[in-house]
């Protein structure tokens, strides 16, 4: 069934957060380079949740670790720049030390990783106020220990977590509640752009739907501006994305609305891989039409992941959230 023609709602440029051009990455070290990002660009709204689909080993996780510029040998980031809050970040990590050092200052308050197997990112040795304190003060050395403590304390409590969870050690948390703190850290810095790579692989249905309410929420109140979220889980994202980027061999082979790919693919691999998980059914499509989902790219990009239209109510910032430096 497909989706009924909507009128073009074209942001304006202010309504951009953030845009990856070119990027192209390699997994060398052997006789022959492979390339798993063959060129690929992406545009992300604010306030917007774009979803990365595409089968195991397409590239999306290597996709999401480029951008999130946390390429680590044997993978090495040929080329792309990530252009966001104005600035423009060379993504390459063949160029010497001066651009990694100048990459890493973005990380943190400007760009967030959720890794993939969160649950097992937690040192087994440290309890997690140590941890908090570390992930802080490695991107943003003018926090101090209680500040970023407070920080968390504050995180903490919006998702449901006691403060107690601070002096835990990992084996004394659930998995659910492990991937929480792993969300706790991640954001602590008020990133602009969140990279989540498969954050519900290893949680249970209900753990699954409560990391998802808790993303939508802390982008509705703008703890971060946008997600880009990573997986395989079509279901998954045919609820939580407002567009649907799919990606096949390094390279997205179709981008839109998530009702409207969802419902009317265009590209034969889109069609077979959502044939081979997902039914649209009417309460999918009648959830997407109540999220607002639909709007067109900014005029001439057939890439681009629009704002999500404005919600009456939702603050600018979390309340009492540190403000990010500039």
């Amino acid at each position: 069934m497909s989706v009924a023609p909507t009128a073009p709602q074209t942001p304006s440029r202010e309504g951009l957060l953030a845009r990856a051009l070119d990027v192209t990455a390699v997994y060398g070290g052997g006789e022959k380079d492979f390339t798993a990002v063959d060129g690929v660009g992406l545009e992300l709204g604010e306030g917007q949740i774009l979803g990365l689909a595409g089968e195991s080993g397409c590239g999306k996780t290597t996709l999401g670790n480029s951008l999130a510029m946390i390429a680590t040998p044997p993978l090495y980031v040929l080329g792309g720049t990530l252009e966001i809050d104005g600035r423009s970040i060379d993504l390459s990590t063949v160029r010497g030390n001066a651009d990694i050092k100048r990459q890493r200052r973005f990380r943190g308050g400007t760009v967030s990783m959720l890794p993939q197997g969160a649950m097992n990112a937690i040192s087994p040795t440290l309890r997690v106020r140590s941890l908090v304190h570390d992930v802080v003060r490695a991107h943003d050395h003018s926090v101090s220990r209680d500040e970023a403590l407070d920080l968390a304390r504050e995180r903490l409590t919006m998702l449901e977590l006691p403060v107690r969870v601070l002096d835990s050690y990992a084996h004394q948390l659930s998995g659910g509640m492990k991937q929480r703190v792993i969300i706790v850290i991640s954001t602590l810095l008020n990133p602009r752009l969140l990279i989540a790579d498969e954050p519900t692989s290893a949680l249970d249905v209900s753990s699954q739907r409560m990391l998802v309410e808790m993303l939508l929420a802390m982008v509705e109140q703008r703890i971060m501006s946008g997600v880009v979220f990573v997986t395989h889980d079509l279901p998954v994202l045919s609820q939580v994305s407002d567009r649907l980027a799919i990606m096949n061999a390094g390279r997205i082979v179709e981008t839109g609305p998530t009702e409207q790919i969802v419902n009317d693919p265009q590209h034969d691999y889109t069609k077979k891989l959502l044939s081979s998980v997902l039914d649209p059914t009417e309460e999918t499509r009648q959830r997407g039409q109540a999220r607002g989902r639909g709007s067109e790219p900014p005029e001439g990009r057939s890439t681009a992941a629009t704002a999500r239209p404005a919600r009456s109510g939702v603050p600018a910032r979390h309340a009492g959230s540190r403000a990010r430096k500039g």
